[in-house]
C-alpha cells in the first residue's frame, strides 16, 4: 500500500475539491460492514459519493453504472460483474484481504484494486488479551457472585472457588507472527510470558522470539494465540489430533482467519476436556451457522466467540477510512484529476 504524509494527503484532497472539471462517481457498496464512522465524509471531498449499507450479488452491477470507483468490504467483485461496468477504474477494499475480487481480470483491463493493511493491529492485539484474561481470571464468574447476593450472605471478605493462574512465566505460542502477532508478542512479554512462534510459510524467523514446529509449540505451550491468514498452508491446520498435543489446561485462541481451526473438532475437544478453554473471533461461515456445535457445548464457559469484532475498535475502523480515501487521492492524483 502507498504510504505519504498527512500534509501532502491534506494537499492532494483540498486540489481534487478544487478540481471540479472531473469528479469522479463513487459508490461504497456495503458500508454496514465499517458501521458509523465520522470521518466518512473524506470520500465525498473526493467525488460524487453514493452509499449503500449493503448490497446483494443482483445488485452491484445497477449500483455501480457509470462509477470509476467502487469500495467494497465483503461484496463480491467477479469478472462478470466487471465486464458490465466499462467506466470502472478502481476498486477499493475496505479489508487487507482481496480474495473478493477477480485480480487476474482487473489487472488484464486495466482496473486497479488496491487494499488496506496494518489499520487494526492494535485493537486486535487488545481484544486478545481480552479474551485471554476473560477466560483466565473468570470475571464473569465473580461478577454473577457478588451481584447475586451471596457475597454479601458471605461470612469472608473473600471468595475464589474458581481458580485463575497469573500469565507471569507462562509460554505464550503464536501462529502467525506478521505485523498483529509481533504486537500480541509484545503485550505478552509486558505480562511477563515467554514467547515463541510458528511460520505457516516456514520462512520467517525473529531475533527476538524462538521459532518452533507447530507440534512442538502446541505441546509445550500455555497459551495458542493464531494471528495467520487463510491459505492453504493453514486451512485446517488445528485439528482434534493437533489439540490432544495441547496441555490440558492450555487455552486456544483465534484471531486470525475462519478455517484454520476445525470447529466440529474444536467443539469434541472442548467436551472432551482435552484443552482448559478457547476464544474464537473469526468462523469459517461468518455469520455464525445456528447449527455450529460450538454454540452447544456441555459448558458454554469453556469458549468465548466474538462476532469477527477484534479489528473494529472505533480508531481502526476511522484509519480505514482515511487509508481509503488516501488510497484513492493518489489514484486521482496519478490519473491526473
Amino acid at each position: 500500500m502507498n504510504q505519504f504524509s498527512n500534509e501532502v494527503f491534506t494537499g492532494i484532497i483540498l486540489f481534487i475539491a478544487k478540481s471540479k472539471h472531473h469528479m469522479h462517481h463513487i459508490v461504497f457498496l456495503d458500508s454496514k460492514t465499517i458501521g458509523k464512522v465520522d470521518n466518512l465524509k473524506l470520500l465525498t471531498k473526493l467525488g460524487e459519493l453514493e452509499v449503500f449499507e449493503s448490497t446483494t450479488a443482483d445488485q452491484v452491477v445497477e449500483r455501480c453504472q457509470g462509477k470509476e470507483i467502487i469500495i467494497v468490504n465483503k461484496v463480491q467483485v467477479t469478472a462478470d460483474i466487471m465486464k458490465q461496468l466499462p467506466d470502472l477504474r478502481l476498486i477499493c477494499v475496505a479489508a487487507t484481504g482481496i480474495n473478493n475480487v477477480d485480480l487476474n481480470y482487473a489487472d488484464k483491463n486495466g482496473v486497479q484494486v488496491k487494499n488496506v493493511a496494518g489499520y487494526s493491529t492494535d485493537s486486535v492485539a487488545q481484544l486478545t488479551f481480552t479474551m485471554l484474561l476473560y477466560l483466565v481470571n473468570k470475571p464473569y464468574y465473580y461478577d454473577s457472585y457478588v451481584k447475586s447476593g451471596a457475597y454479601s450472605r458471605s461470612d469472608s471478605f473473600t471468595h475464589h472457588n474458581e481458580p485463575f493462574w497469573e500469565l507471569k512465566g507462562k509460554r505464550m505460542g503464536i501462529i502467525g507472527l506478521g505485523t498483529i502477532g509481533r504486537q500480541v508478542a509484545r503485550i505478552a512479554e509486558s505480562f511477563g510470558m515467554e514467547v515463541v512462534f510458528y511460520s505457516t510459510s516456514g520462512r520467517n524467523n525473529h531475533v527476538s522470539y524462538k521459532r518452533f514446529e507447530l507440534d512442538d509449540l502446541l505441546k509445550s505451550s500455555d497459551v495458542v494465540s493464531i494471528h495467520a491468514p487463510l491459505n492453504e498452508n493453514t486451512r485446517y491446520l488445528i485439528t482434534y489430533d493437533k489439540i490432544k498435543l495441547m496441555r490440558p489446561c492450555a487455552i486456544l485462541l483465534n484471531l486470525g482467519r475462519g478455517g484454520i481451526v476445525d470447529e466440529a473438532d474444536l467443539a469434541r475437544a472442548l467436551n472432551d476436556n482435552v484443552i482448559g478453554a478457547a476464544g474464537i473471533d473469526v468462523m469459517e461461515q461468518e455469520p455464525i451457522n445456528s447449527d455450529n456445535p460450538l454454540l452447544k457445548l456441555y459448558d458454554k464457559e469453556k469458549i468465548l466467540i466474538t462476532p469477527h469484532m477484534a479489528w473494529a475498535s472505533k480508531e481502526s475502523r476511522e484509519l480505514l477510512v482515511e487509508k481509503i480515501s488516501r488510497n484513492i487521492a493518489l489514484f486521482q492524483k496519478e490519473a491526473g484529476s
